[in-house]
């Protein structure tokens, strides 16, 4: 013998007894015993099943209404779950559900948002179940007033396949497949903006600039030590030329940066006379004074001494 399985249900969510809540909780209750009646031996375990899911707001002070009573008659005042359904609307159903969903349907407040369409289309018919309205060419402009501005026009302007202005359901299953068009695009999105780019980073040198490239390093000048001149012996008639005899000769070398293993015409390096300072400029006019001088010359014979007395 095969044992039959039967499905597993959920129970109904918790009711506070909000209007808006309160014909999808009935229905819910409703089904789930339908679903397992051999769950339930008699009428009043239904009703007793029912308010435990009674909780917050209201629902509690009409359930502590109802065993209250029970208390002071001795008989449980609903008898039957029809009187409870009843009792139900009476209580926690809007006053005038009809008026309540014409009132939404000329307003902008049923309108999509952002909603899915699934979502606006659930409210969407049933608001116009409660309203009453039954003219399909009002359903469909309705229906197409709430919807989102981008997915109206699409449908509005699609070159073929367009729905008629007098089939509703023809209006629900375009909005509602193109919507998953949507979403499905902005979730490819997402996943193709958040992975990590497979290429790999490339740095970029940039070359120094022409301006940069001119500049070149001005090294100091180099400073040749001046010898002390011995004072002339009293009595020694003065030579004029003896500053030119006795003064020494620099070390040979490269006067512009130092160096004594190479002469100016070989040196590498090279002197902005743009960027020389005050000091620089005297300094390298007294090196290249004291070199002319000390350059012998080879026409000029031997000093005569000459007799000033």
């Amino acid at each position: 013998m095969v044992r039959r399985t039967r499905p597993k249900l959920s129970c109904p969510p918790d009711f506070s007894g909000e209007c808006y809540n309160s014909c999808a909780f009935l229905n819910f209750c409703s089904l789930y015993i339908r679903l397992a009646l051999e769950q339930f031996h008699d009428e009043q375990k239904k009703i007793l099943w029912a308010l435990t899911f009674f909780k917050g707001g209201c629902t509690t002070k009409w359930s502590e209404n109802v065993f209250r009573q029970e208390v002071d008659t001795g008989i449980f005042p609903i008898q039957t779950w029809g009187d409870f359904e009843q009792q139900f609307q009476i209580h926690f159903f809007p006053v005038n559900a009809e008026a309540d969903a014409i009132n939404a349907l000329e307003g902008a407040s049923y309108h999509q948002g952002d909603r899915t369409v699934d979502d606006y289309l659930d409210n969407f018919q049933a608001l116009v179940s409660n309203a009453g309205y039954m003219d399909l060419q009002t359903l469909v402009v309705k229906f197409q007033q709430g919807l989102r501005l981008g997915i109206q026009n699409q449908i509005a302007t699609m070159p073929y396949g367009r729905p008629t202005n007098t089939d509703p359901d023809a209006w629900y299953r375009a909005a509602q497949r193109i919507d998953q068009v949507h979403l499905a695009n902005e979730a490819f999105q997402s996943v193709s903006c958040s992975a990590p780019s497979a290429s790999p980073k490339t740095i970029s040198v940039q070359p120094p600039s022409l301006f940069a490239a001119r500049l070149l390093p001005v090294l100091p000048l180099p400073v040749a030590l001046k010898p002390l001149l011995p004072a002339p012996s009293m009595g020694v008639p003065m030579d004029v030329d003896a500053t030119r005899k006795t003064r020494s000769l620099p070390l040979r070398g490269c006067y512009r940066c130092g160096d004594v293993n190479h002469v100016v015409q070989d040196c590498s390096y090279c002197i902005d006379v743009c960027q020389l300072t005050s000091e620089q400029w005297e300094e390298l006019i007294e090196d290249l004074l004291a070199l002319k001088d000390a350059v012998p010359s080879e026409e000029s014979g031997p000093l005569e001494e000459e007799n000033f007395a």
